[in-house]
């Protein structure tokens, strides 16, 4: 059993690298793997190991003058969610694509806790919820009645702003995201056109949302981006298979190693089709076997 630890803290880094060298140190003394992007603006972390370790990283997080007080999200995985360890220097510590001088986290929207957001659905029947994820995580889980936004990258958010303003013009506007972070920027990317009423954002996201309210408004699964996939919040299913449309919401990738292609398919095909995306790429491990992967990369069990 792996300890994970979903993290980030919007602060100001005078110099990104000196932290760079030292969370790497920090990671590989305690035996922790994962990703953590440093940048001007922050930190923005995910890392996996054993308890202890996980323990002795939150202390010595808290103990440093910049990272103290961090809302670390706790979950548990049977199995090694990540391969390896990645610490980098951004400019942004999730990309939104636009300039953090030119949308900063300083101008986030209302943050409301799990416990107000839930009461905000409830009664502001003209509320409009907002999600700031990409539409492969929507797939398998969202809130009810929420605008889904059809983009694949965070990066694509602001122009689908630009194009669908009249959808949150003098509308109370709740955004969420997994852990909260992407929600920092993006809300103030909405308050910067200037249209919505006021614009909140669900302090901690889907994570402290479903751990508050499990069987709340929030429904499917929760992606998130490591090993596990995706956490089961309700046994709603919400998606479809990508090879033929009977409901399913576990997403493999194509054991085509030269495609990759992550997308859902139901347990049937993984027997019928080997987790194989297409008749082309069906034809390249024909044509090359050393050009499949091994096994299908299927959602590993997790506790939240």
């Amino acid at each position: 059993m792996k300890t994970i630890l979903l993290y980030y803290k919007y602060i100001d880094v005078q110099y990104p690298l000196q932290q760079v060298k030292w969370q790497k140190n920090l990671c590989l003394s305690l035996g922790l793997k994962g990703r953590i992007i440093l940048a001007t603006e922050g930190i923005n972390g995910t890392v996996a190991g054993l308890q202890e370790a996980c323990d002795a990283y939150i202390r010595e997080m808290n103990n440093h003058p910049l990272f103290g007080g961090i809302d670390f999200k706790v979950s548990h995985c049977i199995g090694d969610p990540f391969p390896r360890l990645r610490v980098v220097e951004k400019e942004e510590i999730t990309r939104l694509g636009k300039s953090p001088k030119e949308i900063s986290y300083k101008d986030t929207g209302i943050h409301v806790t799990p416990a107000q957001a839930h009461d905000l659905i409830t009664q502001n029947k003209e509320l409009v919820i907002l999600d700031a994820r990409n539409n492969y995580e929507a797939a398998i889980g969202k809130f009810v009645n929420a605008v889904v936004p059809d983009i694949e990258t965070f990066r694509q958010f602001p122009d689908y702003i630009d194009n669908h303003q009249d959808l949150f013009k003098d509308k109370d506007v709740l955004m969420y995201c997994t852990g909260g972070i992407r929600c920092e920027r993006a809300s103030a990317y909405v308050k910067s056109k200037g249209v919505a009423k006021n614009v909140y954002q669900i302090t901690g996201g889907i994570d402290r949302y479903a751990q508050a309210f499990p069987d709340g408004y929030f429904r499917g699964k929760n992606y998130v981006f490591d090993g596990r996939i995706a956490v089961p919040v309700t046994n709603d299913i919400l998606g479809q298979c990508g090879l033929c449309s009977v409901a399913a919401d576990d997403y493999y990738n194509c054991l085509y190693a030269g495609c990759n292609k992550q997308l859902i398919i139901c347990s049937g095909c993984v027997e019928k089709n080997r987790a194989i995306c297409s008749e082309t790429c069906q034809q390249k491990i024909l044509d090359n076997p050393a050009m499949m992967r091994t096994t299908p990369h299927k959602t590993a069990q997790c506790l939240i």
